[in-house]
């Protein structure tokens, strides 16, 4: 008796992917129809790929139809899995190799101005993802991933874990609730995932769960790296458990807001001036830089509004958030910009900090500046803002042994 399945995307406007169908028949070997645009340059690789990891599943005998889009192996191994998984119910896993350059630790206090949000399950808008330059990169197995396709996105993310090259970016993956988003930890965490992101948080409970699965995990594969935990904030009873969510891990480096959601849940609509979301942004604020944290903000849903974009940019840094979530490209370098410290508040800083320096090396306890005199905190978040004005490039990490700049002059 055979069995039958399919995963992948097929149509006009699908590029870099495939549709696999896949029955197991008893007997007749392995037959291959493939139909792609590239057969003539790639037929034969991809026929012995598929061959290969059907062995690799000990299926001997089986009709595999691929409409081809385009696919990079990684796609396809992962289409070809899916189905396998589907019809067989195995636990192997069939791994591409792992880039070099994709196991790597990211720091618990790097600024995430960009997150870059990307479809679980739409492999063309992962390829060169990496070449945006966001400051993280968010493969989506929750909200972006239809239900009756999130089991085989599980696959292709794994797989763009070890196979995509992030350019250095911060890979991030945002798993799903409940027991689902603990079976996606199965998948992304030996992959060597940076930051795992938790939707719809209302409990410290979520996040233990979730912190003891990953631990479990890292154990049993030998991974030494630290997987960074960002839980996000998207309902009202979330808002009120805010802090005791934050300080559930020690592997909390942020926490984010969603306010798609939390206005739905407290039946309001979201507007341009945010009013109506005020109090929820700032608790969340306030939770975090409690718990010495990163706050993140929620994402702007107009693509084509940059005038709106840096509004909302602007506000939200002044109200205290370190970042944002991006659903364009397009929105990365208004962000980045936005989040980063400017001309005039770096050289208040500069000023800050020497100011200090001088005062110390003087022996007072009470640093000036002109005639004002200038507290501890502010020192302190003026030191911050030359540490990240340096990690940014926007100054020399020698910026003190160089003398004053043009606009100190010009004072």
């Amino acid at each position: 008796m055979s069995k039958s399945a399919v995963a992948g995307n097929s149509g006009p406007k699908v590029r870099s992917d495939c549709e696999i169908a896949l029955e197991i028949t008893d007997s007749g070997g392995l037959n291959i129809d493939l139909k792609s645009k590239v057969k003539a340059l790639y037929g034969d690789s991809i026929t012995n790929l598929c061959k290969e990891i059907l062995r690799f599943f000990g299926i001997a005998s089986a009709n595999v139809q691929i409409n081809d889009s385009g696919a990079l192996p990684f796609v396809i191994s992962a289409r070809l899995e899916a189905v396998i998984v589907k019809l067989t119910g195995t636990s192997k896993q069939y791994l591409p190799t792992m880039l070099s350059g994709n196991v790597y630790q990211t720091e618990r206090d790097r600024f995430r101005f960009s997150r870059l949000y990307l479809p679980g399950n739409n492999p063309s808008l992962m390829i060169n993802a990496g070449l945006h330059s966001a400051d993280g990169i968010i493969l989506d197995l929750e909200d972006s991933v239809a239900p009756d396709r999130k089991e085989e996105a599980r696959f292709l993310v794994r797989n763009a874990l070890r196979s995509v090259d992030f350019c250095g970016a911060e890979r991030m993956v945002r798993i799903n609730q409940g027991q689902r988003g603990l079976e996606d930890l199965g998948y992304i965490v030996p992959q060597h995932v940076n930051l795992v992101l938790l939707p719809k948080c209302e409990s410290a409970d979520e996040i233990i769960a979730v912190d003891n699965e990953i631990n479990a995990i890292r154990k049993k594969n030998k991974i030494t790296e630290a997987v960074w935990l960002m839980p996000i904030i998207e309902s009202a009873l979330g808002i009120e458990k805010c802090y005791e969510i934050v300080n559930a891990s020690s592997n909390i480096v942020a926490v984010a807001i969603g306010l798609e959601d939390y206005t739905a849940d407290i039946g309001v609509q979201r507007t341009a001036e945010g009013r109506e979301s005020l109090f929820a942004r700032t608790r969340v604020i306030n939770a975090a830089k409690a718990s010495r944290i990163q706050p993140i903000d929620s994402v702007f849903s107009d693509v084509g509004d940059n005038e709106g974009l840096m509004r909302n940019v602007n506000e939200s840094k002044t109200l205290g958030f370190e970042g944002m979530g991006c659903i364009h490209p397009r929105q990365i370098v208004i962000i980045r910009q936005g989040f980063s410290p400017g001309i005039e508040e770096t050289e208040k800083a500069k000023k800050i900090v020497m100011a200090f320096v001088e005062a110390s090396s003087n022996g007072l306890g009470v640093v000036s500046l002109g005639t004002k005199m200038i507290d501890p905190p502010v020192v302190a978040r003026a030191q911050k803002t030359i540490m990240l004005a340096v990690k940014l490039g926007l100054i020399s990490k020698n910026w003190m042994s160089e003398g004053p700049s043009e606009s100190d002059k010009s004072n």
